[in-house]
């Protein structure tokens, strides 16, 4: 299904009152279902809903590597409702957690984080000495909305992308904030590459669930062009991850770890 729905709208410009035809994005629903179970709904667009899929277990740490998927399936009951049919080998331990013990977090509408916790905080921290320079990330920021195709025609999806090299990267857009992440996560890691020594860039602010992500995948730079929460900041100082925000033309604010950026 194409994402983009044309519509007609009333425009008011000039003190003028008129028709036009204008791009919606379509919003769908997304139920997961990991070896036969229903897990999580999720509302997206829908665009790399495989992709989405292991993004979002993955950073929830139910699968480990993505090579412990044995298939995906993606299908389609009309065009609001999609489902994905996961078999994979996954942490019981975490979908336990994931019913149990989820934390409320400033995700878009009600979302839950959980594997970030106490206990697995030693385990998590990046230690990675991966560092880029500053004027790398000035350039990239300012091709960033460039490169997104739904953003550009609707203005109203969220983007993130990973930075492989000058080559290679991945885009995620969706109307969640959240989902952006983990599609273009998942299409990184469907492409196999190291993760761990690139960086990410998103569209919006930086809350506790954006940052979260990033540490759950190792992802040791994460900046965007606005703002960190308080809790966003604290994550980051937590689990060594270099997070920077505000990054417009020549200028950016680093909120933790500036040492992996290099001017």
């Amino acid at each position: 299904m194409e994402p983009i729905f044309i519509t007609e709208v009333t425009k008011i410009k000039n003190n003028k009152k008129f028709t036009v035809q204008d791009s919606v994005i379509r919003e769908i629903k997304l139920e997961i279902y990991i070896n036969d179970k229903r897990l999580v709904a999720l509302m997206a667009a829908p665009t790399d809903l495989k992709e989405l899929t292991i993004g979002y277990l993955m950073s929830e740490n139910i699968i480990e590597n993505i090579k412990d998927i044995e298939n995906l399936e993606v299908s389609s009951e009309d065009d609001k409702n999609y489902k994905a049919y996961i078999k994979a080998t996954i942490n019981e331990k975490n979908i336990k957690k994931l019913d149990t013990e989820g934390v409320i977090v400033s995700g878009c509408g009600r979302g839950e984080s959980t594997q970030i916790s106490l206990k697995a905080i030693e385990a998590k921290i990046i230690k990675s000495d991966f560092n880029i320079d500053a004027k790398l990330l000035f350039k990239e920021m300012g091709e960033f909305y460039t490169q997104c195709p739904l953003y550009e025609q609707t203005g109203c999806v969220h983007t993130a992308k990973i930075y492989i090299d000058d080559k290679i990267y991945f885009i995620g857009e969706d109307i969640a904030q959240h989902n952006t992440i983990d599609k273009a996560v998942g299409k990184a890691l469907v492409a196999g590459h190291d993760i761990t020594k690139s960086f990410l860039m998103v569209s919006g602010r930086l809350s506790s669930k954006m940052v979260a992500k990033a540490v759950m995948h190792q992802i040791p730079i994460l900046a965007s062009r606005t703002a960190s929460t308080c809790r966003g900041v604290n994550i980051a100082d937590k689990f060594g991850l270099t997070l920077i925000g505000f990054v417009r033309g020549e200028k950016m604010n680093i909120y933790r770890n500036p040492s992996r950026i290099n001017v």
